[in-house]
Order: structure tokens, then C-alpha cells, then sequence
């Protein structure tokens, strides 16, 4: 059984930052990615970013350039560092793992809100 907890949402300004981590326990072999997707009222799930088990990341147009994904394997951890953000990356944000054969894992999800 793999479990997800978010943390690091909130409130903030536009402009500012936040820094969202997503720990992973259980078993966590054969990882094929782990990423965020988000979703805002009344819109469909969108995907952020995602890095692969080889470190390779990808980004969403809608935040590439603001935001940087990264990846702790020893603590079985993903990072999402937003930069600059903006009221319409209002959301819940969700993280996931991908794994080869046993399909996606996903977190309760956290509540980023950019508002003055």
C-alpha cells in the first residue's frame, strides 16, 4: 500500500512563491514518475509537472518558467517550487506516483489559493 501526504499549500499573493513537498511511504519499487496535477473550481484536472525516475521533468505551458519539480528518492519525496504565481493558479493540488505495473497513487491534495 502506497500513501501520499501533501503539505505546503496556502494562501499567497501574486508574485509570490510557495514550495509544495509530497512524501511517499510504503513500497516504492519500480517508480516510473511522480508529479502534481491540479484541479480549479469547476475545471477539469490538469496536469502541472512530472519528473521521471530518471530525473527528467516536464512542465504544463501554464507554469513552465515559474515552477521547478524535483525529487528526493532517500526520503521518498517530490517538490514543486512555484515562482510567481498568479490567481488563476488557484487549486487543489494533488500529487501522484506512477508506478510500471501497479497503475497511479494518489494524495488527498492541498489547497494553494493566490489572492491580495
Amino acid at each position: 500500500q502506497v500513501q501520499l501526504v501533501e503539505s505546503g499549500g496556502g494562501l499567497v499573493q501574486p508574485g509570490g512563491s510557495l514550495r509544495l513537498s509530497c512524501a511517499a511511504s510504503g513500497s516504492m519499487f519500480s517508480v516510473r514518475a511522480m508529479g502534481w496535477y491540479r484541479q480549479a473550481p469547476g475545471k477539469q484536472r490538469e496536469l502541472v509537472a512530472t519528473i521521471t525516475n530518471d530525473d527528467c521533468p516536464n512542465y504544463s505551458d501554464s507554469v513552465k518558467g515559474r515552477s521547478s519539480i524535483s525529487r528526493d528518492n532517500a526520503k521518498n519525496t517530490v517538490y514543486l517550487q512555484m515562482n510567481g504565481l498568479k490567481p488563476e493558479d488557484t487549486a487543489i493540488y494533488y500529487c501522484y506516483v506512477r508506478f510500471w505495473s501497479l497503475g497511479d497513487y494518489w494524495g488527498q491534495g492541498t489547497q494553494v489559493t493566490v489572492s491580495s
